[in-house]
């Protein structure tokens, strides 16, 4: 099999990879500001010996291309590379030389696993039939995200399947887990300004107390969830903010600022919630004889895994690492921006836990303290072997090459 060889090939390339992952977590550049991240990663790509590479894809996506000796499918692999501004305290030998800016989601882990990926296949680039698309894309913290600019750009066009794994911390290192449909919530925003009317705290029949108004609208919007929404279907209304006044005891406040989140899979109570805040706050508003201005911010879509393209990688990688190894895991309710590139093209996107609660790597993504168990990028990488041998490997037949393609759409 050929994945026995790329396997000793990116074993042996995992201290460099290591390497790698330590020189970006030690130079973070935020979302849409990886300028020095982006020269790294070509130059890299170049060293290995890649000729086709595309650069500012969408605004500064990278995708290079690792074209094999004969013709069959073009799978498409992501890896995203900004960081977070996140003041690093992790007191790690390679810790952000960048104050108020860390890499804290394994972003660097990402790259590096996918950069080692490059290197190995570029080496055994006379083994392949067909394409793989290394895709490297900008801004994925921050809205609107660099995914849907780089596939408005173009670089989904050519290929066939496409596939993304996202380290998992704190869980602990050593399982590779999948989730088959909807695997990632869409990630809204709202915002609400009410305007009421100021006054003395002991008078106040002569103002409108945007405190009790807002109040109302905290406590009413609740209700959407619980009496408004298909219990069936989920979906999650937070309440982060909630400020109004200077402090003073005697103070009736005239305005109060309402912030939170909204997290949804199915589109239509998407629609609806985002319906129900306005209505609803507009209501209780006028009520009160306050104004109010509602904004909604959608972020990413539901991130969707196709079912026959995640059936296929667990089987895969089960087949590669054991069954006790390969998980389903549970849909979550954070945010992905690779949703709009399964929104385009046939794929999966997959986990591969990293924590290690023996060495301290058990604090959450986007915590100052935020690190992953380095193994994992070793363990990434195979996954994305697995998935490249039983697409592009030439020991396939052509006839059963087909068989795949046909059933996988």
């Amino acid at each position: 099999m050929s994945y026995s060889k790329w396997e000793e090939a990116l074993t042996a390339n995992y201290e460099t990879t290591v390497s790698w992952r330590r020189y970006l977590h030690e130079h973070p550049e935020p979302s849409f500001e990886e300028y020095e991240t982006r020269k790294y990663i070509v130059e890299k790509l170049e060293s290995f010996g890649y000729e086709e590479i595309e650069e500012n894809i969408g605004g500064g996506g990278i995708a290079a291309y690792l074209r094999g000796t004969e013709d069959g499918p073009t799978i498409g692999f992501r890896a995203d590379f900004d960081a977070l501004r996140i003041q690093e305290a992790t007191n790690l030998e390679f810790s952000s030389k960048t104050p108020g800016v860390m890499h804290a989601c394994g972003h660097d882990g990402h790259t590096a696993t996918l950069l080692s990926v490059a290197k190995v296949l570029k080496e055994k680039q006379a083994e392949l039939s067909g394409t793989v698309k290394f895709i490297f894309q900008h801004a994925e913290e921050v809205l609107p995200g660099g995914g849907k600019a780089m596939i408005d750009a173009g670089v989904l066009e050519d290929v066939d399947y496409v596939y993304g794994l996202h380290l998992r911390s704190p869980l602990e290192y050593g399982k590779v887990t999948y989730c088959s449909g909807y695997a990632m919530a869409a990630p809204d925003f709202f915002e609400i300004n009410i305007q009421g009317k100021g006054g003395h705290a002991a008078h106040p029949d002569s103002t409108v107390d945007s405190v009790v108004v807002a109040s109302h609208v905290v406590n009413q919007l609740q209700t959407i969830i619980s009496r408004k929404k298909d219990p069936t279907k989920s979906g999650v209304l937070t309440v982060s903010t909630l400020k109004a006044g200077d402090g003073a005891h005697n103070v009736i406040s005239d305005k109060a600022l309402i912030k939170g989140t909204v997290r949804t899979f199915a589109p239509e109570v998407r629609d609806m919630i985002e319906e129900k805040i306005s209505t609803m706050t507009q209501h209780i508003c006028e009520a009160h004889d306050a104004t109010c201005e509602v904004t909604y911010t959608r972020g990413y879509p539901a991130l969707y895994n196709h079912e026959k393209e995640t059936e296929l990688v667990a089987e895969l990688f089960k087949n590669q690492f054991g069954e006790e190894t390969v998980e389903s895991t549970p849909l979550r309710m954070g945010g992905e921006d690779f949703a709009y590139f399964l929104q385009e093209k046939p794929g999966s996107f997959f986990f591969v836990n990293s924590g290690n609660e023996e060495k301290g790597i058990s604090y959450p993504h986007h915590h100052p303290k935020f690190d992953f168990d380095e193994r994992a990028l070793l363990l990434g990488g195979k996954c994305f072997l697995s998935i490249v041998e039983h697409y592009l490997s030439k020991k396939e037949t052509s006839s059963a090459k087909e068989s795949v393609t046909v059933e996988s759409h």
